[in-house]
């Protein structure tokens, strides 16, 4: 049944009527509790409260699988404004993004241009930019655009996903690269081919990319709610001696809140991926997806509106 749920909420994900409904409708039915608003002004109130709680954010101004070249360059410049609101308003926060958002569907050259643009702007501000990874057919086209960034820029940070089968063999090579990433299990609907299909062997993929990984002199970003995986980490992290600046602990806005500063209370640094924006239908059914239980909230938002 909860596969079943799964596979719904991802196909609706990418449903284009049902994504014109929701920016039509604005965040109505429980959305509000993983997105922290459309505007940049909701987000930043939102960063400026976990920062009150000793935790830092990455903001995301949401958007995906732009296909029209216009739109992208409007994005870009909003992912600017973003890191100029960080930068006003003086909070912690650095900045995540899509690669199909500024154009990667379009063409490689203005997905480039447009992501050079943005971390030319977080290099003045001295602020991080994290790329999202995103389904498997993107996947080695981001990790040739983020190691060709990487080479310019030290600000910059990827996406690693635990369900694919490729991904210990990717992160083998960016820990010998020094390479920034965060570590995630996956939230996309992908086929058994490229795709662990089950829980377990995902969870255990994620660990042995963790081993590999915490000990390279890139961040490690533990983005995970699962907490066998973070008491693992913690036991690594100690008997190491990884340094502060060199792992995170990540979670998603809404998700877990009692973890995030029970964590940032022992003294771990904790980050948590707040998006916003009026594009935040596709980020919504994933959360479902990852979690049919979170349908409860939606159901809330229905009866109460």
């Amino acid at each position: 049944m909860e596969e079943a749920l799964r596979s719904f909420f991802l196909r609706l994900a990418q449903n284009q009527a049902m994504i014109g409904w929701a920016k039509r409708y604005g965040l109505r039915f429980g959305a509000n509790r993983f997105v922290a608003g459309e505007t940049i002004e909701s987000a930043i109130a939102a960063v400026a409260e976990l920062n009150r709680q000793g935790i830092a954010v990455t903001l995301d101004h949401l958007g995906e699988f732009v296909a029209d070249e216009a739109e992208a360059r409007a994005a870009a410049d909003y992912c600017v404004k973003t890191l100029e609101a960080i930068h006003s308003a003086s909070v912690d926060s650095s900045l995540s993004l899509k690669l199909t958002q500024l154009g990667l569907d379009i063409r490689r050259e203005l997905c480039l241009e447009n992501i050079r643009m943005i971390l030319d702007a977080a290099s003045a501000y001295k602020l991080w930019v994290n790329i999202d990874m995103e389904d498997f057919s993107r996947c080695q086209a981001t990790l040739d655009i983020f190691r060709e960034l990487a080479a310019s820029y030290d600000n910059v940070q990827t996406v690693i996903q635990a369900y694919l089968y490729r991904s210990l063999d990717d992160v083998k090579a960016l820990a010998e690269m020094g390479a920034s990433i965060r570590l995630v299990k996956g939230a996309y609907k992908e086929p058994e081919t490229v795709a662990y299909p089950d829980k377990a062997d995902v969870d255990g993929n994620y660990v042995r990319m963790l081993d590999v990984h915490l000990p390279s002199p890139g961040l490690t970003s533990i983005a995970t709610h699962d907490e066998q995986i973070i008491d693992y980490a913690k036991r690594a992290i100690a008997k190491q001696g990884i340094a502060k600046d060199k792992y995170e602990f990540q979670m998603l806005y809404g998700i877990r809140t009692d973890l995030q500063q029970a964590l940032a209370k022992e003294g771990h640094p904790v980050r948590v991926y707040v998006p916003y924006g009026d594009d935040w239908y596709g980020y919504f059914m994933r959360r479902l997806a990852e979690r049919p239980a979170n349908v409860e909230f939606v159901l809330k938002g229905v009866i109460h509106s």
